[in-house]
């Protein structure tokens, strides 16, 4: 939140035993342009007393922060919650270059940041930039779907 407002992180300093002393002792600077009512909610945010620091609740119930017309979030996707659309042509250019299948759809819908997920993203944008995506090449992928294939896999095998 004091960076949103204040467009700068709260503590900063280029010795690490400086800098948690400040975060530790709460030690630092709102900006003059900030409002009252913007300093009072970030000093009870900093507050090095957890007992006196605010939570969601109080931080959503501040003046400053129900003073925001704050768009509601209804749409994206929500990790852990949603599932990404994933590309099959490009799963299976990966599996061309000895990448597990499953391995790569899994890691996708765990929002992993590995070597298979960064090389599906990839190529994901050469292709998007050669206009070779079609919105039909887009599946989902779940546990479930996942092991209905390998199992039709085994019995062809």
């Amino acid at each position: 939140m004091f960076a949103l407002i204040c467009g700068y992180l709260p503590f900063e300093d280029p010795v690490t035993a400086n800098l948690y002393k400040k975060i530790l002792n709460g030690e630092f600077n709102i900006p003059k342009a900030a409002s009252d009512l913007a300093r009072d909610m970030i000093k009870n945010i900093l507050q090095t007393n957890p007992e006196l620091r605010y939570r969601v609740q109080e931080i959503r119930k501040h003046p400053w922060y129900t003073s925001q017309n704050l768009p509601k979030i209804t749409g994206g996707i929500f990790i852990g919650l949603s599932q990404f659309p994933i590309n099959s042509q490009i799963v299976e250019k990966l599996v061309t270059i000895n990448f597990k299948r499953e391995y790569v759809i899994k890691c996708i819908n765990a929002n992993k940041h590995n070597h298979a997920t960064t090389s599906y993203y990839l190529l994901l944008k050469k292709a998007e930039l050669a206009g070779e995506v079609k919105e039909s090449d887009f599946q989902f992928f779940d546990d479930k779907k996942l092991a209905e294939e390998k199992r039709e896999q085994e019995a062809k095998s």
